[in-house]
């Protein structure tokens, strides 16, 4: 198998910023990651099939959140918080916990984009392959 895709429901959450609450303990800003990660490892596994083996070589990852649209939307795309890069960290880390690759690291290109929650509801749309996006396999 070259690709594995899969719709993820949830509501997309950063991981990585964190807040000191005292003796060197740390906790996640947002009450969504723990929700979104376990909502991606779940469609990772379900999208598996039997007697999967993780990919192990150069991947291509794309990523289309889906986030909740506010009543009064100051663009035309959610170009405000959650920050992008750290909604692709937590989905990476979801991916790596639910066996779809080896380790986040054989990720050599990523194509990830934030659009308004439309009738489907808020997720994300997740595909990693061993074929260069450029050349179509998106």
């Amino acid at each position: 198998m070259t690709a594995l895709e899969f719709w993820a429901p949830g509501r997309p959450a950063p991981q990585g910023s964190k807040r000191h609450v005292g003796n060197g303990r740390m906790l996640e800003m947002s009450k969504y990651v723990k929700p979104w990660r376990t909502a991606v490892e779940a469609a990772a596994l379900a999208a598996k099939p039997a007697g999967w083996v993780p990919f192990d070589e150069p991947l291509w990852l794309r990523v289309a959140f889906y986030i909740p649209r506010p009543a009064r939307p100051k663009f035309d795309r959610p170009a405000t918080s959650p920050d992008l890069s750290k909604l692709v960290r937590a989905t990476e880390d979801a991916i790596t916990t639910a066996g779809v690759w080896v380790d986040d690291s054989r990720v050599v290109s990523t194509l990830s984009e934030e659009f308004w929650a439309g009738d489907r509801g808020p997720g994300a749309f997740i595909r990693v392959s061993t074929e260069e996006l450029r050349k179509g396999a998106a």
